[in-house]
């Protein structure tokens, strides 16, 4: 949460503190929910029924493989996400509670035990079917709640395939040119099945970068021609869109042999020094009672001018987060 709230920050100049826990858990503008590649994503919620509609073509947890790995049938994954989706119409359930009542309606009480899991591996297909969400905490406990329930009201979806052809626009639009690997490796597809969704945008082009085939919405790869070179400084955080996008094209972004500094194990993503688009350096932070320590590590030799600039971005995060700003160079 803590790096989504500063994906936003990077981002916004004015974006208040609070604002973001303020939209999830109070105006309810924001859902927070396991979404492309399983991973969790805060989605608008006046467009949720965009994401679920695109997330509910998803089926590799239906594929043999999936179902050998989780030592569960077919037949009884889909039983756990209704009872899932069903146990959650009242208020939110911590993880246990929720296991405690699938137990109950079921009487198998192996599925307390998978159900527990901290990953989720149980709990996303039935977030991809739109039977689960989150709700607010219960201290450091997660609790799960049902979209509309959590929303007040039924969630309308458009045709599955016409939602994944606008999510390949909204993809191409931030993060184009882009290869037919790039889609595929984003929203956890097959290379075949982005391929097609590519040639099926009729407002998108193909371009040629180092000779190899991208893709671009028509109207930005007009605008590119005569677009600037990129400027200024951000201090991207962990797990930061920009950084995930550019995984299988970090070499046009980084200048020498840094990428096990920013693509780390496990699926680590370590928060990014950004200066002109590139990827200069890593950085972290760390509260140390009144102070705000930010040590950035470059990759090499600072440009004439980034200084400054990243004192200034260090500066609006310490006064985004609370503390007098440390700011030193490993």
């Amino acid at each position: 949460m803590g790096s989504a709230e500063l994906t936003l920050w990077a981002r916004l100049e004015a974006l208040d503190p609070g604002a973001v826990a303020a939209a999830l858990w109070e105006d309810r503008t924001l859902v927070k929910t396991w979404a492309m590649r399983g991973t969790l994503h805060l989605l608008p919620a006046g467009e949720l029924g965009l994401w679920l509609a695109g997330l509910g073509t998803y089926d590799h947890y239906l594929k043999p493989a999936w179902i050998r790995a989780f030592d569960i049938s077919e037949a009884a994954l889909l039983e756990l996400i209704d009872e899932v989706g069903d146990a959650l119409g009242g208020e939110p359930l911590t993880r246990a509670e929720l296991a405690a009542a699938v137990v109950e309606r079921t009487g198998d009480e192996g599925l307390r035990e998978k159900l527990g899991q901290g990953f989720g591996a149980y709990l996303k297909p039935a977030a991809f079917r739109g039977r689960l969400c989150f709700g607010p905490g219960d201290g450091q406990k997660v609790r799960f709640t049902r979209p509309d329930v959590w929303l007040g009201h039924e969630i309308e979806r458009p045709d599955g395939e016409e939602a994944l052809r606008e999510i390949a626009r909204r993809y191409l639009a931030v993060h184009g040119p882009a290869t037919r690997e790039d889609l595929r490796r984003w929203w956890a597809t097959t290379p075949a099945a982005a391929g097609k969704l590519l040639r099926s945008l009729e407002d998108a082009t193909e371009v040629e970068l180092d000779g190899d085939p991208h893709w671009m919405l028509a109207a930005d790869a007009e605008a590119a021609a005569t677009l600037p070179a990129a400027s200024g400084v951000r201090l991207l955080p962990a797990f930061d869109q920009y950084v995930i996008a550019a995984t299988k094209q970090a070499g046009h972004f980084l200048a020498g042999e840094h990428r096990d500094r920013i693509y780390r194990p496990q699926g680590w993503i370590s928060p990014v020094l950004l200066i002109d688009g590139l990827m200069a350096g890593v950085w972290r932070h760390e509260r140390k009672g009144r102070r705000l320590e930010v040590v950035v590590e470059p990759f090499g030799r600072l440009p004439r001018g980034a200084r400054p600039a990243i004192r200034e971005e260090a500066e609006r995060l310490a006064a985004y987060l609370g503390g007098e700003l440390a700011l030193s160079y490993a």
